[in-house]
């Protein structure tokens, strides 16, 4: 067995096979969190070492343990090969924009179809594939699919006929592919813009447009939802200063959308946030970017705490959100990941909880999956 000092062990740790403090007392089983109160007994017994044929678990392996727990069924290894084609195809159509090439608007059609059925299939597993940044950092392509699912779902919220969320799901994959035809000096730069460099970023909408209408020859309702969705509901958006309902409510939609992805996603130079914090960032706008009603209606779409969360409940259990609850956005469905105990339960197994009827407890912090291997230090 290996030995490892008390002094080197810290709450939260967790091995991946049973911890002795001797021949035959158990001191923690695996895959259970030690505790403060477990370290004070063993320096309480002047216990120096402790026994394992195991090694601890750092944070990025129990954060894989988890999500590859939650994406080892067989609905979610077809999401994943779904957006691999998806983004593909994304980039290719990417590329023929910035050559300046034709493209055949049978393959956007094609994307947009695809995206929308998927959604139908594969809901659920499609938002939390997104939400949890499997895909990586996100670019253009990124961005393009990720602001089009969400825009559809808020769409199919609001009762938007089925031809018109296929316009809203093209516009949205389509809203920022005016910046292909920008510098890539300017696209990919990570630090502060210059004034000129602000502006040229600012014609994007305006190249989004014509390439939509002029070269791809959608509908005018497509080209404007993209040129539009850089407008501010309190009239201090680009290129035309519209305010409020002036602006075409695709183009809300895919403003909100776009900003979510933008919070949620992994970019070169910064990490990606949490569901919800995101989502309390986009609720703290107060009617200065965003249309207060697409507000409310993302909220009933995603819940304030979005699918996929992962949060600490009151109890100290630790769980994963699988059910948003409309009527009451703060009480959704949990499953247990961690119990109240600390211990782990694995592949997937804990119970469902749902916390609109189960009264006695509630959410009492978003954690971040990246600390779950540090324990479950919720995440502000």
């Amino acid at each position: 067995m290996n030995h490892y000092a008390v002094d080197d062990l810290t709450a939260g740790m967790v091995f991946d096979a049973p911890v002795y403090v001797d021949d035959e007392t158990l001191f923690v089983p695996e895959n259970v969190e030690i505790r403060e109160q477990d370290l004070k007994r063993l320096r309480s017994w002047k216990v120096e070492s402790v026994m394992s044929d195991g090694s601890p678990k750092n944070a990025e392996e129990r954060k894989h343990d988890f999500l590859n727990a939650v994406f080892a069924s067989a609905e979610y290894k077809k999401v994943l090969s779904f957006y691999g084609s998806l983004r593909d195809r994304v980039k290719a159509l990417h590329v023929q924009v910035q050559n300046h090439e034709r493209i055949d608007p049978v393959e956007i059609d094609g994307i947009v179809d695809g995206l929308v059925g998927e959604l139908r299939e594969r809901r659920d597993e499609l938002i939390q594939y997104i939400l949890y940044g499997l895909h990586g950092e996100s670019g253009f392509e990124e961005n393009a699919i990720n602001s089009a699912v969400l825009s559809v779902l808020m769409g199919q919220s609001v009762g938007i006929a089925q031809h018109k969320i296929t316009e809203l799901a093209t516009a949205a994959l389509l809203h920022d592919i005016g910046m292909l035809r920008l510098p890539d000096s300017i696209i990919k730069k990570e630090g502060k813009l210059t004034g000129t460099e602000l502006q040229q970023i600012k014609t994007h909408p305006v190249h989004s447009y014509k390439i939509i209408t002029r070269e791809l020859r959608y509908a005018d309702t497509v080209g404007q939802a993209a040129l539009q969705h850089q407008e501010r509901w309190d009239g201090e958006g680009y290129p035309k200063g519209l305010a409020g309902e002036r602006i075409v409510l695709p183009a809300r939609i895919i403003a909100v959308a776009d900003a979510f992805e933008a919070m949620v996603s992994k970019r070169p130079y910064r990490d990606s946030m949490i569901g919800y914090r995101a989502m309390r960032t986009i609720l703290g706008d107060n009617g200065r970017r965003f249309d207060p009603e697409v507000l409310k209606v993302f909220i009933r779409t995603m819940g304030i705490y979005p699918l996929g969360s992962i949060v600490l409940l009151n109890n100290a259990a630790v769980g994963r959100v699988v059910v948003v609850n409309p009527k009451s956005p703060l009480r959704p469905a949990v499953k247990i990941m961690i119990d109240e105990t600390g211990a782990e339960l694995p592949n997937d197994s804990g119970d469902i909880i749902d916390l609109s009827t189960e009264k006695r407890l509630f959410i009492a912090q978003a954690v971040d999956p990246k600390e779950i291997g540090k324990g479950t230090t919720p995440s502000e």
